[in-house]
């Protein structure tokens, strides 16, 4: 049953809207509001599926409902009602997001028309934010553990947002899975996702490589260069080992974050960025402030969220459906059929001392199912794990 809401402070005018569409179709269910801020009101406490509001309202006028409702419930479309002389208004509410207007008084297949549409496309919106919701198979992260669970829930709560995160945890614990994933369930998961290996660029390129250069800023510029940040815009940026950036690099950074804007190498001049950031490291960055080596104003605007990503000796009991995962995926890629484990080979597996973590077990996995036989045994396992 689709929800509607009818915000108009003449009663003849609200009962009329309220009979029509009651009358129109059994699956709306009407409710009203006699001005802008009872509206707001009910638009916080109720989940509608279309606001149908008067543009001229005494307390709270329609523009200003518009304004507040984006705000709280952006997803719900609005239709304006407008009076002759306020066409230009009700133009400029649609320029705001408003979905559509009508005028007083009200044609009826004019308003039916337009309340159909404005469902059809809350519906749409809806569908769309389910499938931003499935994120890539390439980026799955498998596991059903405790602590695998609470990154999971971490994630559905944070991506939504803007804030930034910062993700701790071993080398190839999949520190950078968690990063997908943030980003294909956000609302810019449309945009790119930019990732840097702040640990694989030498310190004297790090910062062209983020900001970008104008040509003449060092021998080999040759022309002007976009940098990671502008190639980020509207969308996220990764910054994998950030722990290994240089302290000027992590100044300019600073910048970018405190005051969303950029400057190539070899000029001042600013380029404003609209980019989400996610930071990873393996380092305790405490210990590298109280060495010197980061700097703490940056780490605290980094660490607005903090995913600590567990080593895979922390969360064993993933390991079975680790193997089934890897074995599925690593068939598809070498062109061979899906092995299976015996039981004493994923047990023998499971009490491994994983000091490389997944990326360990991934590779142990492949070796199995290249040299393993067709059931890969404990045998297997003891010949070609190489513990």
């Amino acid at each position: 049953m689709s929800k509607i809401l009818v915000i108009e402070d003449e009663s003849s005018i609200r009962r009329v809207l309220v009979k029509i569409l009651s009358e129109e179709n059994d699956a709306y269910k009407v409710s009203e509001a006699e001005d802008g801020l009872k509206g707001i009101e009910a638009i916080k406490d109720n989940d509608y599926d279309l606001v149908l509001c008067d543009i001229k309202m005494p307390k709270m006028d329609g523009v200003d409902v518009l304004e507040a409702a984006t705000k709280i419930k952006p997803e719900i479309p609005f239709i304006m009602i407008s009076g002759h002389g306020d066409l230009d208004t009700a133009v400029n509410t649609m320029r705001m997001g408003a979905f559509d207007y009508i005028s007083k008084p009200p044609d009826l297949n004019r308003l039916l028309t337009a309340v159909r549409n404005a469902l059809d496309r809350k519906e749409l919106v809806v569908e769309n934010k389910k499938l931003k919701k499935k994120v890539s198979k390439n980026y799955e992260m498998i596991g059903d553990s405790k602590e695998i669970s609470v990154i999971k829930e971490m994630i559905e709560k944070v991506a939504p947002t803007d804030a930034r995160v910062l993700i701790t945890g071993s080398n190839g614990t999949g520190k950078e899975l968690v990063a997908h994933w943030i980003h294909e369930k956000s609302e810019r998961s449309s945009a790119p996702f930019i990732e840097v290996n702040c640990a694989a660029i030498p310190s004297e390129l790090i910062e062209s490589e983020l900001f970008g250069h104008v040509k003449g800023a060092f021998t080999s510029a040759v022309k002007d260069r976009a940098g990671k940040f502008e190639a980020a815009n509207k969308g996220t940026i990764f910054l994998d080992e950030i722990g290994d950036m240089s302290l000027s690099a992590q100044a300019k950074v600073l910048r970018a974050l405190q005051e969303n804007k950029i400057s190539r190498v070899g000029t001042d001049k600013d380029i404003k960025v609209d980019v989400r950031v996610v930071a990873a490291t393996n380092k305790n960055l405490k210990q590298e402030i109280a060495d010197g080596k980061f700097r703490e104003d940056l780490y605290h605007r980094l660490a607005v969220i903090l995913i600590k990503v567990p080593a895979l000796n922390d969360r064993r009991e993933d390991i079975p459906l680790l193997i089934i995962h890897f074995s599925k995926k690593i068939a598809s890629e070498q062109g061979v059929g899906v092995k299976t484990f015996s039981e004493k080979a994923v047990n023998l597996l499971k009490n491994y001392d994983w000091t490389g973590n997944i990326r360990e077990l991934r590779n142990v996995v492949e070796r199995l199912i290249i040299l393993g036989g067709k059931e890969v045994t404990e045998e297997d396992v003891k010949l070609f794990a190489s513990k």
